[in-house]
């Protein structure tokens, strides 16, 4: 039966992902506009949203903290062109981002000594493959394929290469082992709903050590120079961005921290995550024409949650007409204003996508639930 009560908050979106909530424009009522971001009161709306990130991140004392431009990409960017070719590498792909990673890697550094660990859609490829004497570089949780690394366990603690993690669904979601991870990229518009253009770049005192010891053999854009005279641009990590950041978007991310620290800081925002998956996942297991992407539950990500289509009718279907069903599918849940941008990633194997990082409301994801099957019903094949 079609359901009666709608979520409040329909969205859904990965990326840009919710606002939080109770949000509204007049969050940005202090916003530092009109001025420079380097002057007195711009840098210390910079610098604050620096200091927040670190304290409810939990960041060791000798982490630096830096925003780059270009959103997680421009951060991912910045760390590959600069620290790589020192060693060999090691990139794990299991989904798109992971597989941009490899192309810049492999078609556009050139690395030679280059060792490329891909699985499928739904799985990892085997993490005891990675060698700690090389860099590696890796998603921890995979965006479009709802699949994340379950731990850290696999990287030893004895490495001499470094681990550069793309972390953008998962910082401020999942627990982090920063003493395992040497650089660590995420975007504002994703776990704390903020406004996209803007990355987050973090480095070890390992990363920095890198930095100042090597030189990598090609041209660096001005956008991903991190050192100048061969030591650490400090400046960067301390207010100084590369390049004029909106301050509107910087007053939207600290109005997203300081959300963030009154609803119990980083514990709170993975219990309100997990609290989220949970109810998707109870539903999941008693809804036979649905299942995870992930196909091992301790992969199973609790922020970008993807799920397959497994109807036999459905599955019988031609690719472009499983694509075409779960477009129609999105598209019958937006027109209703249930749900919006739930269609799976186009590379992603043909099913749903839903956002269930801390600023949704748990009540929205259980209101959501009995209208996904309603829909299903509705078009089936």
């Amino acid at each position: 039966m079609r359901p009666t009560d709608k979520p409040l908050s329909p969205f859904f979106s990965s990326g840009p992902c919710a606002k939080r909530p109770g949000w509204t424009p007049s969050a940005l009522n202090d916003v530092c506009a009109g001025r420079s971001h380097r002057s007195k009161s711009g840098k210390a709306k910079i610098n604050q949203a620096m200091s927040l990130t670190r304290r409810l991140l939990g960041l060791p004392d000798d982490y630096l903290v830096g925003i780059m431009p270009g959103s997680d990409t421009g951060a991912v960017e910045a760390a590959l062109w600069s620290l790589l070719g020192a060693r060999g590498v090691d990139v794990l792909a299991w989904e798109s981002f992971g597989e941009g990673w490899v192309t810049d890697i492999v078609k556009q550094l050139k690395l030679s000594d280059v060792n490329v660990y891909q699985a499928d859609y739904g799985e990892l490829p085997d993490l005891t493959q990675v060698d700690g004497d090389r860099d590696v570089v890796f998603t921890w949780n995979g965006t479009t394929s709802g699949v994340c690394v379950p731990n850290g366990d696999w990287i030893s603690d004895a490495r001499a290469g470094l681990t550069i993690c793309d972390a953008t669904s998962a910082a401020f979601a999942m627990e982090l082992p920063w003493h395992k991870l040497d650089v660590v990229t995420y975007s504002w518009q994703k776990v704390l709903g903020g406004e996209g253009a803007h990355g987050m770049l973090i480095l070890s005192p390992r990363a920095v050590a890198r930095l100042e010891s090597y030189t990598p053999p090609w041209p660096l854009p001005k956008l991903f120079r991190l050192t100048q005279k061969g030591k650490l641009n400090a400046g960067i990590f301390q207010g100084d961005t590369i390049n004029t950041p909106s301050m509107l978007c910087v007053e939207d991310y600290l109005d997203a921290l300081q959300w963030a620290e009154s609803i119990g800081g980083l514990d709170g925002l993975i219990q309100r995550a997990r609290s989220n998956f949970n109810l998707i996942a109870g539903w999941v297991e008693k809804t036979p024409w649905v299942d995870f992407l992930a196909r091992v539950p301790e992969t199973r990500s609790c922020t970008s949650v993807c799920l397959n289509i497994v109807d036999a009718a459905f599955s019988q279907l031609p690719h472009e007409q499983q694509a075409d069903f779960t477009k129609k599918l999105a598209a019958l849940l937006d027109k209703e204003n249930v749900a919006y941008d739930i269609n799976g990633y186009r590379d992603a194997p043909p099913g749903l996508r839903i956002w269930a990082g801390a600023t949704v409301e748990a009540e929205d994801v259980r209101r959501l639930l009995p209208w996904l099957d309603w829909a299903y019903h509705e078009i089936k094949p």
